[in-house]
């Protein structure tokens, strides 16, 4: 009885040092990496969203009821705001679609798995099977894109295919530059594939 009874003690007293001994390291334990992060969560979650971005003209007139004009709509199964934050942004984390429209009003449209839109700097980050299709009938396909709004640019530092139906060419590459009207682009590193139709062959005049 008495080996029993110390034996006891000696379980309690072991038990007691690992107790103490886990509560410091608990105590004393910093947290760094991932760990250090503060949770996020929205300030709200729309489904089955549409927004619609405009701008105000440039010169207004008396005689007018359209003194805005659209220059985007994005549309999508869920974006959550995050616009609560000291660097505010949106997140689409099931895909999204945007639709832009130059000065002409001719639209484009990209589509994305995954998208960022930035609201302090108006920047958009697209990821995951990037598509845009141009009004032009180009098509751009990359796994991520960045679009500027606000200086109507657009850039990739990823691999690329264009492919243009009008003349018949498809480029791949890796990072390419070009502005939203297509006057000015930019492919930093190409190869490509030009299609050349067939020359009819010239019927040559009847002897008389």
């Amino acid at each position: 009885m008495k080996q029993d009874y110390k034996n006891n003690i000696l379980k309690s007293i072991a038990m007691v040092c690992l107790a103490m001994l886990f509560f410091a390291c608990t105590d004393t334990y910093k947290r760094v990496g991932d760990e250090a992060k503060k949770p996020m969560f929205p300030v709200g979650v729309a489904e089955n969203f549409t927004f619609t971005y405009t701008e105000a003209k440039e010169t207004m007139m008396g005689d007018t009821t359209e003194v805005t004009k659209v220059i985007a709509v994005l549309s999508g199964p869920i974006s959550e705001n995050f616009t609560n934050l000291d660097f505010p942004f949106r997140t689409f984390p099931e895909g999204l679609i945007l639709d832009f429209y130059d000065d002409d009003k001719k639209k484009s449209v990209v589509k994305a798995d995954y998208g960022i839109v930035y609201s302090a700097t108006n920047l958009i980050d697209l990821q995951g099977n990037v598509v845009l299709e141009s009004h032009d009938g180009t098509k751009l396909e990359t796994p991520q894109l960045y679009i500027d709004q606000d200086n109507k640019w657009s850039f990739t530092h990823e691999k690329f295919k264009y492919t243009n139906p009008k003349d018949g060419t498809i480029m791949d590459g890796v990072g390419m530059d070009f502005s939203q009207d297509k006057n000015f682009l930019y492919a930093h590193k190409t190869n490509g594939l030009m299609l050349i139709p067939d020359e009819k062959e010239e019927t040559k005049p009847k002897e008389q």
